[in-house]
């Protein structure tokens, strides 16, 4: 065991506790009065793909869809720089495309193409919206499934109860600010969930570890141990990743802002629910050593033949 100065993470845990319950209390009562603000890709809308001569300005674009009234819409590129995807929050009107077209239309040196004036109906939105869902119900049941024959079971729940929590908060967040949900930051919260139980699990592979080493220590000293010994590599991952992920939010652009600022809140929670949940629900559910020892082999007795 090395002699380097172990922290006491777990002498926290009883106001670290208190934290999450106040988050978790204040993303699920968002969640329940204001719910999320979804985006084109789960309510339906209008699409309006237009084609120009030289690749224009998306902000220019955007500015003039606001000034027309369009306050939701949402440009892109599509496939080149010259064609351009308009999406927008509302019900179908053959005459869309025409009418935006002509508020762009203004002010340009140059002549834009409508190609395309499409409805992506309600029903569609409803669909991926439950699909979407079911899909992180069955990520995060067979998480606890690897997990529990991994480890033990009680790794399951605290790895589980992590990954949960860690899901509602990045949600809470989105609905207490009112930020669109699209299909990119579902996306992103199923990344937070893998990212989340890669640190989870390698802070529970060195707790077994040191549950079958450290043999006199309490199960709070081997978290603190375990912890510590966990921390340097937790920091340099989570930085790393938060280095990338703040340039991501500040000049990657509208398409994803939301991605990036979904995985910013999850690597953030991510990195302090390894630490001060599933370690924590362990140490609530009473893990002790005989819960990782291995099963004593029974030895058959062969009776002798006269």
């Amino acid at each position: 065991m090395s002699t380097s100065k172990i922290y006491n993470f777990m002498g926290l845990r009883k106001l670290a506790t208190a934290f999450s319950a106040l988050l978790l209390v204040i993303s699920i009562a968002s969640l329940a009065i204001n719910g999320l603000k979804f985006g084109l890709d789960f309510t339906g809308g209008s699409l309006v793909e237009l084609g120009y001569e030289k690749a224009p300005d998306l902000n220019l674009i955007r500015d003039q869809l606001k000034g027309a009234g369009y306050d939701d819409a949402v440009v892109q590129t599509f496939g080149t720089p010259t064609d351009i995807l308009i999406r927008l929050g509302q019900d179908h009107d053959p005459k869309l495309g025409d009418k935006v077209l002509s508020a762009l239309q203004e002010g340009q040196d140059q002549t834009i193409e409508l190609r395309r004036n499409e409805f992506v109906g309600a029903q569609v939105g409803e669909e991926l919206r439950e699909q979407g869902g079911l899909g992180m119900l069955l990520a995060l049941f067979m998480i606890m499934v690897y997990v529990a024959f991994r480890f033990q079971i009680k790794f399951s729940v605290g790895a589980v109860a992590a990954l949960i929590h860690d899901v509602l908060i990045v949600l809470g967040f989105f609905s207490v600010f009112q930020q669109d949900f699209d299909l990119t930051v579902l996306a992103a919260v199923l990344a937070v969930i893998g990212y989340s139980l890669n640190d989870t699990i390698v802070v529970s592979d060195r707790i077994r570890e040191n549950f079958r080493m450290m043999r006199k220590a309490t199960a709070t000293e081997i978290m603190n141990a375990s912890l510590t010994q966990t921390l340097d590599r937790t920091l340099v991952t989570s930085l790393t990743t938060l280095l990338v992920l703040v340039a991501l939010a500040l000049v990657g652009g509208e398409m994803i802002h939301g991605f990036a600022m979904a995985l910013l809140v999850g690597v953030v929670i991510g990195t302090y629910s390894s630490i001060y949940v599933a370690a924590n629900v362990l140490l609530m559910m009473g893990i002790c050593k005989e819960d990782l020892m291995p099963p004593e082999e029974k030895e058959e007795v062969v009776d002798e033949l006269p």
